[in-house]
């Protein structure tokens, strides 16, 4: 009994320390402070300044940008990855025991070495920094990712499926088409979210792989931000939309996937 009790409390007490301070920024949100922890009564001027006010221009410019490289890293990430799966599924088991392994160096590695080396890369090449080099940089370390939520769809489908199919006198391009991708298909969009989350969220390899040439994103926004000396208070109401359209998009998959579950049984 105790221990369960002792479980459940600290099962609550990770949650406090991860949400307690979302729900901070969340309510005070919906007062005109410009400094956090300082109620001045309810309002909701930073949300209308947030779209209307001086800040829109800067701000609404980062959060535009950020949003364009994590579609279109989330995007390549996910077809890569998707295909990179596969190949390392067919390898023989030996073989894809290294690959797999050599997959998960990215993952575990730190992001500043990953920014440190994709930034001397583009050096020695003498590309120029900017939007492409932080696109390629993400879809760099997107695509490890995508490959781990894809690998385990593939374990799970019947090989003799897609067998059949090549019997039956589909090509294997057809058989991919119809067979593979199908089955796949939730963990590509698994991988594309996950992808897609961890573009908008990535600071350390897009600082060292942005350029000097003006380009922002909403975390060097912030960083830079912070720098003079406090926070935009227009980022309350932003970083508040975008958990809340994060949450809607989490429960939604998740429900479809209960109903595919239920109709699979």
């Amino acid at each position: 009994m105790m221990t369960k009790i002792a479980a459940k409390a600290y099962l609550w007490f990770l949650l406090v320390l991860l949400y307690a301070p979302i729900l901070i920024i969340m309510i005070f949100s919906f007062t005109e402070a410009k400094v956090l922890g300082n109620w001045t009564g309810f309002s909701t001027k930073l949300y209308t300044s947030l779209f209307t006010g001086g800040v829109q221009h800067s701000l609404m410019k980062a959060l535009w940008n950020t949003f364009i490289i994590a579609l279109l890293a989330a995007s390549f990430s996910t077809i890569l990855g998707s295909i990179a799966a596969i190949g390392i599924f067919n390898l023989r088991s030996g073989v894809r025991r290294v690959m797999n392994f050599t997959n998960a160096i990215p993952m575990m590695n730190a992001d500043i070495i990953t920014g440190v080396s994709l930034f001397l890369l583009f050096i020695s090449f003498g590309i120029s920094q900017g939007f492409t080099t932080v696109v390629l940089a993400h879809i760099t370390f997107c695509t490890p990712y995508v490959v781990l939520c894809v690998l385990p769809r593939l374990q799970k489908m019947n090989q003799n499926v897609y067998e059949a199919a090549l019997d039956l006198g589909a090509t294997p391009f057809q058989a991919l088409r119809k067979v593979i991708l199908p089955e796949i298909r939730p963990g590509m969009i698994s991988g594309f979210i996950l992808a897609f989350t961890l573009s908008i969220d990535d600071f350390a390899v897009t600082i060292f792989t942005i350029g000097n040439e003006g380009l922002e994103t909403l975390s060097t926004y912030i960083y830079a931000d912070a720098r003079k000396g406090g926070l935009t208070p227009e980022l309350r109401p932003l970083s508040t939309l975008i958990f809340v359209i994060v949450l809607v998009l989490l429960l939604i998959i998740n429900k479809r996937a209960e109903r595919s579950k239920k109709t699979n049984r």
